[in-house]
């Protein structure tokens, strides 16, 4: 059974960072893209950032860009999201996904996380 298991939400103050993990299980994606999105109450899923399979790309949305930062580790079969300068805006279930072709719509992605939550509090 493919899992994406998130991990590393939590609540943080304004300015705060915070790591999140996406552990992958029951195949390898490797050759994958693997993204992040996240959803906040009310809203639709947005596009956060994504990694082409072997690191050397990487594309953000613009409210994240120059504050998040993700990197891989196929090795592991994981992905990460590092969130620096968080702010209340950031509040959100985070998912994380895969795809073989990428890209920034999540209709896209064939795998998905259950997602964690991450607060921001001003």
């Amino acid at each position: 059974q493919v899992q994406l298991v998130e991990s590393g939400g939590g609540l943080v103050q304004a300015g705060g960072s915070l790591r999140l993990s996406c552990a992958a299980s029951g195949r390898t994606f490797s050759s994958y893209a693997r993204a992040w999105f996240r959803q906040a109450p009310g809203k639709e899923r947005e596009f956060v950032g994504a990694i082409i399979w072997n690191g050397g790309f990487t594309y953000y949305a613009d409210s994240v860009k120059g504050r998040f930062t993700i990197s891989r580790d196929n090795a592991k079969n994981t992905v990460y999201l590092q969130m620096n300068s968080l702010k209340p805006e950031d509040s959100a279930v985070y998912y994380c996904a895969a795809s073989p072709r990428g890209g920034i719509n999540g209709l896209r992605y064939d795998y998905w996380g259950q997602g964690t939550q991450v607060t921001v509090s001003s």
